[in-house]
């Protein structure tokens, strides 16, 4: 895939800024896909989250928003010490929506409060519809 991207031979992911009526200054040629995934032959491979979002919305998450975690506790398990993603702007350490804690039952080490951006990647190179289908291990 690196090689593939050096050469132009890939698209872009996806833009940074999703702030609403944000438009970027790079110029592409590819169309978003606007019909369901599947009828392009694209199937999940995974599903992951990141501490703090890592695209930004601003006013909504952004560099001004706050949460639970600070930089200091910020960490991945390959990347060790990385930047704090964009926190909600909404986030009031005084009201219990965002403090009490809660017994997590999937999401092991989840903060309440804190910002997080959940991915759910598609892939035409996935093995779709087979035990196949996701990554597995994936790693952080």
């Amino acid at each position: 895939c690196a090689a593939a991207a050096i050469n132009g031979q890939l698209n872009g992911q996806s833009g940074a800024n999703v702030t609403k009526g944000y438009v970027g200054d790079l110029d592409v040629d590819v169309e978003p896909i606007a019909e369901p995934y599947y009828k392009k032959g694209l199937c999940p491979v995974n599903v992951h989250w990141h501490e703090g979002a890592e695209h930004l919305s601003v006013g909504e998450y952004d560099e001004m928003g706050t949460g639970p975690t600070g930089k200091e506790e910020a960490h991945r398990a390959l990347a060790g010490e990385v930047r704090e993603g964009f926190q909600c702007r909404y986030y009031d350490e005084n009201e219990d929506m965002f403090t009490k804690p809660y017994e997590w039952k999937h999401c092991v080490g989840m903060k309440v409060g804190q910002t997080y951006e959940v991915h759910w990647p598609h892939s035409a190179a996935g093995a779709c519809g087979t035990t196949n289908q996701y990554q597995t291990p994936f790693y952080d």
